[in-house]
C-alpha cells in the first residue's frame, strides 16, 4: 500500500510539473481514492497558482461524502461555505453505465453548460448484490454470502403504525444543497447548487417524505437545521449533536434519514440529471447509502443498518421500477451508529430540478409507509 501511494504521488507530481492543474485533476480522478486530494494538494503547491490545482483535483470527485471517519464532502458553492473538506471520494456510480442514452441535445447558449440526462441501473453480478427487486453495490471486503444472509433477517426495528410518539426523523447534514433552477437542460456554471431558502434545498425534498409518512399515520418528525451554513466544515458534528438530542428527548424514534442530493458530472463540468420515468412523470434517482465498520468507525451494529437498507431498496425497486440506484454499501459512517434505522438517501443530483426531487421524496414516502406497514 505504501509502495503504491509512493507512485501515485510521484505520477501526480509528474502531471502538476509538466501539464499544470488541469492534467492533475484528470490524474487524480483515474487513480481515485480520498488520500489523494492530499497528494493533489502538495502537488499543487509546485505550481504557480496551487489554489487552482486544488479547486481543479477536487472537482473531477462527482460524490460528495467522505469516506471512512472523514466527516466533510467537499466543498462548493460560493464564499458563505467556508473552509476545504479534509478528503473527498470518488463517484459511487461511475461504474454503472446507463440504462438508455441521454436525451437528445439541446441547443445549448453560448457560456451555459449543458444537462445530461441518464438513469443509473446496474446488473446483479461481481459487487453488484440482489436485495430481493434491488441491487446492492458491495465495496466492503464482507463475502457475497455474509451480506446475503444478513439481509435475509428481519428489520431491527418495529415502527408503530398510528402512534402519536414519533417514529421517525428527518434531518439533513447538508442541508443547503440544490438543484439546477431551470427545465431546460443546461446551467449556468457559476451557480452554486447551494441555497439557505428552506423551499428550495434539502428541507424541501424532506418535508415531502415527512408529508407522505404522517399522513399514513407514522408520526415523523423533520429538523431544519442547516448544519452546513455557514461553514461546510464540521456538518457532520453538528447534524450529530441534533440527531443525539431528538433521541434523548423522543426515544420512540426507531428511524432516522440523512437526505442530501448527490452531485454528479462529466469531466468538462457538466452536471448529470440522474432521473427515472415513474408513472409518466420524471423522478430524481435515489441511492441509499449504508455504512460499514472496518473495525475502526464504532459502528458495531452496521449490519443492522443493512438490513433496512436492503429491505427498502427491495420495496422501491418492487413499487417504482427503475427509481433506485445501487445502495452504496461501504466504509463510511454518516452518524449511522446512533441507530439501527439510520441510513443517508442521495436524491437525484445537481442536475436535478427540485420538483423532480420533491416527486421522489413522494415516491421514498410511499416506498416506507409500505414497508413499515408490512411489519408483523
Amino acid at each position: 500500500m505504501r509502495k503504491r501511494r509512493l507512485k501515485n504521488i510521484l505520477f501526480l507530481l509528474l502531471c502538476a510539473l509538466l501539464c499544470g492543474g488541469s492534467a492533475l485533476a484528470a490524474a487524480s480522478a483515474r487513480l481515485g481514492g480520498a488520500q489523494l486530494l492530499e497528494t493533489a494538494a502538495f502537488a499543487g503547491s509546485l505550481l504557480q497558482s496551487p489554489g487552482t490545482a486544488i479547486a481543479a483535483a477536487q472537482q473531477v470527485w462527482e460524490d460528495e461524502h467522505p469516506v471512512a471517519g472523514a466527516q466533510e464532502d467537499r466543498q462548493q458553492g460560493s464564499g458563505f461555505w467556508t473552509g476545504l473538506p479534509a478528503q473527498a471520494q470518488a463517484s459511487e456510480e461511475t461504474e454503472a453505465p446507463p440504462a438508455e442514452e441521454p436525451a437528445a441535445a439541446q441547443q445549448t447558449p453560448a457560456g451555459m453548460l449543458a444537462v445530461e440526462e441518464t438513469s443509473y441501473t446496474a446488473a446483479v453480478g461481481g459487487i453488484y448484490l440482489a436485495a430481493g427487486a434491488g441491487v446492492i453495490k458491495n465495496v466492503t471486503e464482507l463475502p457475497a454470502a455474509e451480506v446475503a444472509a444478513e439481509i435475509g433477517q428481519p428489520l431491527p426495528f418495529s415502527v408503530e403504525v398510528g402512534s402519536g410518539e414519533p417514529q421517525v426523523l428527518i434531518m439533513h447534514t447538508h442541508t443547503t444543497e440544490s438543484y439546477r433552477t431551470g427545465e431546460e437542460l443546461w446551467c449556468d456554471p457559476s451557480y452554486p447548487f447551494r441555497s439557505t431558502d428552506n423551499s428550495q434545498n434539502m428541507v424541501a425534498v424532506g418535508a415531502e417524505i415527512a408529508a407522505v409518512l404522517n399522513d399514513a399515520g407514522i408520526t415523523t418528525l423533520q429538523d431544519a437545521t442547516q448544519h452546513d451554513y455557514p461553514s461546510y466544515n464540521g456538518s457532520y458534528d453538528r447534524s450529530k449533536v441534533t440527531v443525539e438530542r431528538y433521541l434523548e428527548q423522543y426515544p420512540s424514534i426507531k428511524v432516522v434519514l440523512d437526505i442530501h442530493r448527490d452531485a454528479i458530472q462529466r469531466e468538462n463540468g457538466s452536471p448529470v440529471s440522474a432521473v427515472a420515468e415513474i408513472e409518466g412523470k420524471k423522478a430524481a434517482q435515489v441511492m441509499i447509502i449504508c455504512g460499514a465498520d472496518d473495525g475502526t468507525m464504532g459502528m458495531p451494529n452496521y449490519k443492522q443498518n443493512l438490513r433496512f437498507a436492503a429491505a427498502l431498496q427491495d420495496r422501491l425497486a418492487t413499487l417504482f421500477p427503475g427509481f433506485a440506484r445501487p445502495v452504496l454499501f461501504d466504509y463510511r459512517n454518516y452518524n449511522q451508529q446512533l441507530t439501527t434505522g439510520s441510513l443517508l438517501i442521495e436524491v437525484g443530483s445537481h442536475g436535478n430540478t427540485l420538483e423532480e426531487a420533491k416527486y421522489a421524496g413522494q415516491l421514498v414516502g410511499q416506498a416506507l409507509v409500505s414497508l413499515f406497514a408490512g411489519q408483523g
